[in-house]
């Protein structure tokens, strides 16, 4: 088993890239208008193509993947009525904005796909992309019901609408019926797909760096104390209770550990503001999220299975 320090320096070639992109958006020309261009790339065409590929190019068994896909839930699960029940929590709740904690508490339960994909491939291989893939397909629809339904009475657009029209969502339904309808992939076209999910994983990579807002921290601290040591603590602790529980091997547990580790989607502060919430604030728990994952995710790695 790999020490802490190991999976640091295994992991520093991805925090890298998260750091360039903040680098080249504060300070040089490269700035917030042209990483926004670049994260609608990656979102809409780059990232969907490499999640419908790696569900498409190999066979999945379910019921090899059955336990994994239960311990992804019950994670994610675990991390909603966590969050959920932050206004009600002994000696806190009342200090807690129930405005704000509408908007906060996705930063709990929701995980940047773009980082679970770069470490599911440097962790495991093609075995991890795939593994990792279909627990992003299931869970991705359960967080964005849970992440938009606290704010939905404030929605200009009824909810369902924006899970359907969801990029990640389509491909990743997609590619599993194409799996189970046993479509492949033509041998011609597979170089080109490759190279475009290695594009989407740096750029991903980069432009969550580029995201990252340190305005607006001083607002609502105990709430943001609150969702990030769910996100940061609580859940790899159950993901490796649930490693012991279930029974993993060692590609699905490394995978499982990864996943309830990583930092919250960076895409959080963007539905907030876009359903009229303060995005400012909820970008501030993004960025530091995004930071905690460089302890977070070796600490889950290194926790014995």
């Amino acid at each position: 088993m790999l020490g802490a320090v190991n999976y640091a320096q295994l992991l520093f070639p991805d925090f890298s890239l998260i750091a360039t992109g903040w680098l080249l958006c504060r300070y040089t020309a490269l700035d917030r208008r042209v990483w926004n261009q670049v994260e609608s790339l990656v979102y809409y065409f780059l990232f969907p193509v490499l999640l419908f590929h790696s569900i498409v190019r190999s066979p999945l068994d379910f019921d090899a993947t059955s336990h994994l896909v239960a311990g992804g839930l019950c994670v994610v699960l675990c991390g909603i009525a966590l969050a959920y029940a932050v206004p009600w929590l002994p000696g806190i709740g009342r200090q807690v904005d129930r405005r704000e904690h509408a908007s906060s508490a996705q930063i709990a339960f929701r995980f940047n796909s773009f980082i679970c994909l770069a470490l599911a491939d440097r962790l495991a291989g093609a075995e991890g992309l795939l593994l990792i893939a279909v627990l992003i397909g299931v869970c991705v629809p359960l967080c964005n019901i849970a992440a938009v339904w606290p704010m939905a009475r404030h929605a200009e657009t009824g909810f369902l609408r924006q899970l359907v029209r969801n990029p990640l969502i389509v491909a990743t339904v997609s590619g599993l019926v194409a799996n189970v309808l046993g479509l492949r992939v033509p041998g011609f076209i597979e170089p080109t797909l490759v190279r475009i999910g290695a594009a989407s994983l740096a750029l991903g990579l980069m432009a969550a760096g580029a995201g990252m807002q340190f305005a607006s921290l001083a607002n609502a601290k105990l709430l943001a104390a609150a969702v990030l040591s769910i996100r940061h603590l609580v859940l790899p602790l159950v993901a490796w209770g649930l490693v012991r529980a279930l029974g993993l091997n060692p590609a699905q547990a490394v995978v499982l550990m990864a996943f309830s580790a990583v930092p919250t989607a960076s895409s959080a502060y963007v539905l907030a503001a876009r359903m009229g919430y303060n995005g400012a604030y909820v970008a501030a728990l993004v960025t530091l999220s995004t930071l905690l994952g460089v302890l977070s995710i070796p600490f889950a790695l290194a926790l014995p299975r």
